[in-house]
């Protein structure tokens, strides 16, 4: 039996309560894909999806559970997915990333993620409620506008910095290199000469979970690549979490909600680490 969901109203419409959604979603997301992760049947490869890249099973599954599960409730966002594009709808936005890391799934490295993203507005800063599902552990990432953010719904924060050392001596970066271009190797120089820990994992949205939930203390992304809807949820989880995201040019992220724009971006856990890795990069 579908549990109870309560609802609210959007304007004139009546709508499910949107975390609670969100996260049903993204179980549902993780049942239904549980079975394809590194398997040559989720691998399977189709056309190129509205995000530029080939779509794999994996991702086309993901994709219509979502939607499945919004047709059983009559919920009718306009959808920003990375697979197919937008779709139309009145309920407000839904920014739908169905799995990210779809080549760490390929290759079963488990670190893959479902991300959904609930906005009132077509602006990253105006997503209200956000969900992110690790598709291998089942370990459920949310948060809600001004109400905080959770794993297994317990209350997760970005970290501190460690009153027995130099303030920046043991951070944990993430940091994304794939096809970056030289000109942000060279701008990344410092960082990477500098820091003890870099990491990187290969789901975005995942690696955003991390960073508020302590276990990094920044991510980095100079390569002007990522889609919002790789971010859109995580977005809204680092901030709830106390985190802060910034454009390379110091301002705090915003971006227009869309399957097309690319942007790069610096995610801290406050805005002392901001300076400092800004005053490396050579950002404002």
């Amino acid at each position: 039996m579908r549990p109870a969901i309560a609802h609210r109203h959007i304007g004139i419409v009546m709508v499910p309560d949107i975390t609670a959604l969100l996260k049903e979603t993204c179980y549902r997301v993780f049942k239904r894909t549980s079975g394809l992760v590194g398997t040559e049947l989720g691998n399977e490869r189709f056309e190129v999806g509205a995000g530029g890249d080939i779509s794999r099973k994996i991702d086309l599954v993901a994709e219509a559970t979502v939607f499945e599960v919004l047709d059983e409730y009559n919920f009718r966002p306009t959808i920003i997915a990375e697979e197919a594009g937008i779709v139309e709808g009145h309920d407000g936005y839904l920014v739908v990333d169905a799995v990210d890391g779809t080549t760490n799934a390929s290759r079963a490295i488990p670190f893959v993620c479902c991300s959904l993203a609930f906005s009132s507005d077509v602006t990253l800063s105006s997503v209200e409620a956000a969900a992110v599902i690790d598709l291998t552990s089942r370990d459920l990432y949310h948060a809600k506008y001004r109400m905080g953010s959770y794993k297994n719904d317990r209350a997760i924060r970005v970290s501190t910095p460690n009153s027995e050392s130099s303030e920046f001596d043991d951070i944990i970066i993430g940091l994304n290199l794939s096809s970056v271009d030289p000109g942000s190797i060279m701008k990344l120089l410092k960082v990477v000469s500098k820091s003890k820990h870099i990491r990187q994992f290969g789901a975005n949205a995942l690696e955003l979970c991390y960073l508020a939930s302590g276990l990094i203390d920044a991510y980095i992304d100079l390569r002007g690549k990522i889609r919002i809807t790789d971010i859109a949820a995580a977005y809204l989880v680092v901030k709830e979490a106390g985190g802060e995201l910034y454009a390379t040019n110091g301002s705090e992220l915003d971006s227009t909600l869309t399957s097309s724009e690319r942007i790069s971006f610096l995610a801290v856990r406050d805005e002392r680490l901001f300076a400092h890795l800004a005053s490396n990069i050579g950002s404002p």
